[in-house]
């Protein structure tokens, strides 16, 4: 149980106000945790609870996501997580930091570091590469109009649909701990109080954003992202939980377009390895970061 929560700030990017909780330490060295996709920055208050004595910790909500603003277009490109980021770190004069991300948030921390490399000394990386190989190869073979028109169409059908209804908060949180079996009913709880809004009707929903969970048709080419991860110049920790679904980039060759990067793959952990194995997760860390 986390008895000494942090405090709430908020930074403008782009006519956007967006969320972060600062973890207090201002003295120590800064530490950036940015969550995954349809997640939230307190999903982080177990590592940042246990890493705060060394470190300066700011873990924002990304846009669209936990309290931070939704976009009014819908749109919720890589790029605009990249600066969005880059604003944080910019707005508070955080540079040179350490970063710890999961899932989507090692995509944008990954692009962030190649962008600038210097601002960043340590990276750690959770199930955070994209897309792996295969996918982008099974994707090069879908042609542009049909990625257009795939994409427009799952817009559309976002567009219909609202944010789903819980009864109660109990109801959410059972769908919580359905999502990931390893997580321990206190987890569960936790994340689901701090991840889900009660409606005016007295029902609950998830903070993040519908919109969100669309990905933009265009991106960067394998190519133009290998040259982003080949610029960057600090360690690389890259974490995998041996239960997931997510490629490992020693076994699927990614790992070669970095300068000094290793990879940690725990068993008897999925997607989340941050929570599955969150004891020998932060033995891992700690000592990376250090």
């Amino acid at each position: 149980m986390i008895e000494h929560g942090p405090t709430s700030q908020s930074y403008i990017s782009q006519r956007l106000r967006l969320h972060y909780v600062d973890w207090g330490n201002p003295d120590a060295p800064p530490l950036i945790l940015v969550h995954g996709g349809q997640d939230h920055c307190r999903n982080w208050d177990w590592v940042a609870e246990d890493l705060r004595r060394d470190y300066h910790i700011i873990a924002p909500d990304l846009r669209g996501h936990g309290d931070s603003a939704h976009s009014p277009s819908g749109e919720y490109g890589l790029g605009a997580y990249v600066y969005d980021l880059a604003q944080l770190i910019h707005q508070q004069g955080l540079a040179p930091v350490r970063m710890v991300a999961h899932s989507l948030g090692g995509n944008i921390a990954l692009r962030y570091t190649g962008v600038y490399p210097e601002t960043v000394s340590k990276l750690v990386s959770i199930e955070g590469m994209g897309p792996s190989p295969s996918m982008l190869a099974r994707r090069a073979k879908t042609s542009a109009p049909e990625r257009m028109r795939s994409w427009v169409e799952h817009k559309r059908a976002l567009a219909g649909r609202t944010p789903r209804k819980y009864a109660s908060i109990e109801e959410a949180y059972a769908r919580m701990q359905a999502e990931n079996k390893h997580l321990t009913p206190e987890q569960a709880r936790y994340l689901t109080v701090h991840g889900a809004a009660q409606n005016e009707d007295g029902t609950y929903s998830w903070k993040f954003d519908n919109y969100a969970r669309s990905s933009s048709p265009s991106d960067l080419t394998p190519k133009e992202i290998h040259e982003l991860w080949e610029n960057i110049s600090c360690p690389v920790l890259f974490v995998n939980g041996k239960e997931s679904w997510a490629s490992n980039p020693e076994k699927d060759g990614s790992l070669k377009h970095f300068k000094d990067a290793r990879v940690v793959e725990f068993e008897r952990a999925g997607h989340w390895v941050h929570h599955d194995r969150l004891d020998d997760f932060l033995t891992e860390v700690r000592a990376f970061l250090a």
